[in-house]
């Protein structure tokens, strides 16, 4: 079946004098067709006028709605600072931003309709893997190349599919520096205990499985483990579990308000882990200050491929710009930002590379070439991943999240210039 596409040049024959309501049905069919099958990729060569649209589908509201407005500024100071250069070729670009309300219901209408209705010429992901997942297979369906930033949970590569490009660190791979690094340590230091708490959602479950295989084999008995849905709201009765096992270490897959509500608890009952390590939420720099207060952050760790004074190119810049605009540090910026930031220009690179909008070259240029971005090199293997990420170690120590990388030895050593000592055991709250 022919699909049509915009700007598609073919006419319908039809042979003979046709009555008046069957040339109006053939004429309905063709448009309920064209809307049907969708566009097979938009194949502007960037030569036409006006501004290059691109879709997005952000959590603005919902369980995910802080980590969707962070993404939100990482791609409109993309799309500012892209404009400000001359646009994308020779165009500007301009970012049509719906909200999803954190439902992969919602995410999966919204880049339908902003490909099949709205025509635009770009997407870029949405936040969350649950959601990159529930839309993938939409955008693939149209042919559409689907670039983002926080999909990184291992099952949406596991679809087949070829269009997808996640260009931030895999997730599976998130907590192994950490693992790496405890089993690593001095029988006499290594903790003997571990909790595990996680939601049940394809970012943060893999990530302490991961985790969970590693310091079993050294040693580090887990005294509780419990997965626990991801609408869950009144995470009290976790957080009660967490504290009654009493573990040396805690280890939770989380995002902003779970592990806060933790933070909280923990404090309130004088708990005081020797290491506390959560997925995602200590990575949201003033969000998460604000959260739990800026006296609770102390020692708190949390994983990522990106730290503000990363020597990344455009990384200062960006930093440079968020502040400009919103105000407070660098160490207040964010995860979420670099993460959106590098959709836009991982995906401009190709595109010029390409001088093209053509979806399918902009594909195959995507899983040809090593890109740069401000968490560094991208490079995607044949499922879309990115191979040339790298996983650090952060922590809060003072007014700072201080990143740390292993060495040779599986220690972990902070990232020149700084040089701060990893806090092990914590302080107490």
């Amino acid at each position: 079946m022919h699909q049509l596409v915009k700007g598609d040049e073919r006419k319908v024959k039809i042979p003979g004098v046709l009555p008046r309501w069957r040339a109006v049905a053939v004429l309905g069919a063709v448009a309920l067709l064209a809307a049907a099958c969708g566009s097979s990729g938009n194949s502007g060569s960037g030569s036409a006028k006006g501004p290059i649209k691109i879709g997005v589908s952000l959590s603005l509201t919902g369980d995910f709605s802080a980590d969707g407005k962070a993404f939100q500024q990482g791609y409109q100071l993309w799309a500012k600072q892209t404009n400000a250069d001359g646009g994308l070729l020779g165009r500007q670009v301009t970012l049509d931003i719906v909200n999803d309300a954190s439902s992969p219901v919602q995410v999966a209408t919204n880049y339908q309709k902003l490909i099949s209705v709205d025509h635009v010429d770009l997407v870029f992901g949405p936040f969350s893997t649950g959601l990159t997942k529930a839309s993938s297979q939409v955008v693939n369906r149209y042919g559409y190349a689907f670039v983002e930033g926080a999909g990184g949970g291992p099952s949406v590569f596991t679809s087949g599919l070829h269009n997808v490009f996640d260009v931030s660190l895999p997730v599976a791979n998130n907590l192994v520096s950490f693992a790496k690094w405890v089993a690593a340590m001095p029988a006499s230091e290594r903790p003997k205990t571990a909790a595990y708490a996680t939601q049940d959602d394809p970012f943060t479950a893999p990530q302490l499985d991961a985790a969970r295989k590693i310091l079993e084999p050294a040693g580090v008995q887990t005294v509780y483990n419990k997965t626990y849905p991801s609408e869950t709201t009144d995470y009290s009765p976790i957080a009660a579990g967490i504290i009654s096992a009493k573990a040396d270490i805690v280890l939770v897959g989380t995002l902003l308000p779970d592990v806060s509500a933790f933070v909280k608890q923990f404090v309130q009952q004088n708990y005081n882990p020797k290491a506390l390590i959560a997925t995602a939420g200590p990575d949201q720099g003033a969000q998460f200050i604000q959260n739990v207060g800026a006296n609770r952050t102390e020692g708190i760790m949390v994983p990522n491929g990106w730290y503000p004074t990363a020597d990344n190119p455009g990384n200062a810049d960006m930093v440079k710009a968020y502040i400009a605009q919103y105000g407070g540090t660098a160490a207040e910026v964010s995860s979420d930002v670099p993460e959106a930031y590098s959709v836009g220009e991982v995906t401009a690179q190709a595109v010029k590379n390409n001088g093209s909008l053509d979806q399918a070259k902009l594909i195959k240029e995507l899983h040809s070439s090593t890109f740069d971005s401000v968490q560094g090199k991208v490079k995607f293997d044949s499922t879309g991943q990115n191979v040339d990420a790298f996983s650090f170690v952060f922590q809060w120590q003072g007014k700072d999240l201080v990143p740390f990388k292993p060495d040779a030895n599986s220690l972990l050593v902070p990232v020149p210039p700084e040089t701060r000592k990893i806090q092990y055991p914590k302080q107490t709250w």
